[in-house]
């Protein structure tokens, strides 16, 4: 099958859930000996290259400002796959769906596939106007393709509830990481091995990044002795959320225990996961996280907000907590630093089987395969309802 990715921002996954999931989707596609081309957008790395691992990647240009970047580069490719004659174009995101009916209308016999990633609308960065097109991106995500894939069972229900559409299940997936025990990038931030917790996330409002840094900064006034030695490291950027972290920056100043690494990738971030004590994330909106399922593949305990999409991954109540609730964060934070640590690396074992049990790659994109598969056999000339 000749397959084109739609919608990310570039490969290899720089940030971003999405553009990881693309990443490891495309690289297993062409060892199953099928042709993936990603499409990208030039400002996602400085560095192109024409393919890897065998995935080819397309450059196109796009509108780079917040509000346009995507559905300019979504159009372009969009136009620029049915002209090459994909077999199948697999959209990613509520976002470029809104654009899914193009080939379905001028392109009838290629498969059209979205998968639906997170309820983006939620995201407290974008205005009204952008909520409603993103609201529209939904419905068409649910109305246009021959398959809506959810990656959570929460975004499953979702689809059957609001649009009446009967998504199906495919969760992200997590390489089995090996933990390294290579400490040398950790100097650079004065951190010990399993003497720190850990953040790795976007810096924007959504992700609840300020709830750690309060209830961090509450267990170091009323419970000292269970943080003084523990620094809250914080790794990741901004993604058009300038002022949002010169906000998190400013409740952190003064305090030398919480530290900004920026954003980390390679054998950095890899060392700054394999020796972590814990991991928070505190996000009010998620997809199915796969910095999560990242943090459980390294083996580390992962204290989540009690969201719905968090708690398919983490379901006991002792690493839940309230979500947008620093009170309750802090409560339950002192309560795993308390513990003896061999109770949480028990949990962090747990993790790691969990994820290598229901979210391997391989898996998942055999099922993905799958999808694509079937609808070609039909080779369909149907023209979807409107929105």
């Amino acid at each position: 099958m000749r397959i084109a990715m739609i919608g990310q921002k570039g490969m290899p996954a720089v940030f971003g859930g999405v553009e990881r999931h693309v990443h490891e989707l495309s690289v297993r596609l062409v060892l199953r000996g099928h042709d993936v081309t990603v499409y990208c957008r030039p400002w996602y790395r400085k560095k192109k290259v024409k393919q890897i691992g065998g995935v080819r990647l397309q450059f196109l240009p796009s509108i780079h400002t917040k509000h346009f970047d995507t559905i300019s580069h979504v159009f372009l490719a969009t136009i620029d796959a049915m002209r090459r004659g994909f077999d199948v174009l697999h959209f990613h995101g509520v976002g470029p769906a809104l654009l899914a009916w193009i080939p379905r209308v001028f392109s009838p016999k290629t498969t059209v596939i979205v998968t639906f990633h997170s309820i983006d609308r939620k995201h407290e960065k974008w205005g009204w106007f952008a909520r409603l097109a993103l609201k529209l991106g939904e419905r068409a995500a649910c109305r246009f393709p021959h398959e809506t894939i959810a990656v959570s069972r929460t975004i499953q229900q979702y689809c059957r509830d609001v649009y009446d559409r009967e998504a199906l299940f495919i969760p992200n997936g997590v390489p089995a990481y090996a933990r390294t025990k290579e400490t040398g990038m950790l100097k650079k931030w004065k951190l010990k091995s399993g003497a720190y917790l850990l953040i790795v996330s976007r810096l924007i409002p959504s992700k609840g990044i300020q709830y750690a840094i309060a209830a961090y900064q509450n267990l170091r006034e009323t419970q000292p002795h269970l943080v003084h030695d523990t620094p809250l490291v914080i790794v990741g950027s901004g993604f058009y959320t300038d002022r949002y972290v010169r906000g998190l920056k400013s409740m952190a100043a003064g305090d030398p225990n919480i530290v900004f690494t920026g954003f980390q990738s390679s054998d950095a971030l890899a060392q700054l996961f394999a020796h972590a004590r814990l991991a928070i994330h505190p996000s009010d909106i998620e997809g199915l996280s796969i910095t999560v399922l990242e943090e459980m593949s390294y083996g580390l305990p992962v204290l989540v907000s009690d969201i719905p999409e968090h708690r398919e991954l983490v379901s006991s109540p002792r690493y839940n907590f309230a979500h947008g609730d620093s009170d309750d964060l802090a409560t339950m934070l002192a309560g795993l630093l308390g513990k003896h640590r061999a109770e949480l690396a028990k949990q962090g074992v747990r993790n790691r089987a969990l994820v290598r049990r229901l979210y391997d790659w391989d898996a998942i994109v055999d099922e993905t395969a799958g999808v694509y598969e079937k609808h070609l056999s039909r080779a369909t000339s149907h023209i979807p309802q409107t929105i």
